[in-house]
């Protein structure tokens, strides 16, 4: 609706809800362009990107180290 016109304070008055609130919405739904071609995310979107991004690289660097059980038994993969 705001982007459609409508202004915070019609937002908040007709919902009732505090404009803080829904400037915090607009700024976690604003859509970013990520390339060339016209694509778009939303700031929330990236945010999750990053969160997922971080453990899987966390995830990646356990999965490097050697595992004890296997230097123990001699078994290699």
């Amino acid at each position: 609706m705001y982007n459609h016109g409508k202004s915070l304070s019609e937002l908040s008055s007709e919902y009732g809800i505090s404009k803080s609130t829904i400037s915090g919405w607009l700024k976690k739904a604003k859509p970013i362009n990520i390339d060339n071609k016209g694509t778009t995310i939303t700031v929330a979107e990236c945010h999750a990107m990053l969160k997922k991004m971080a453990r899987l690289e966390e995830e990646n660097k356990i999965l490097k180290k050697p595992w004890p059980y296997l230097q123990r038994s001699k078994l290699y993969i």
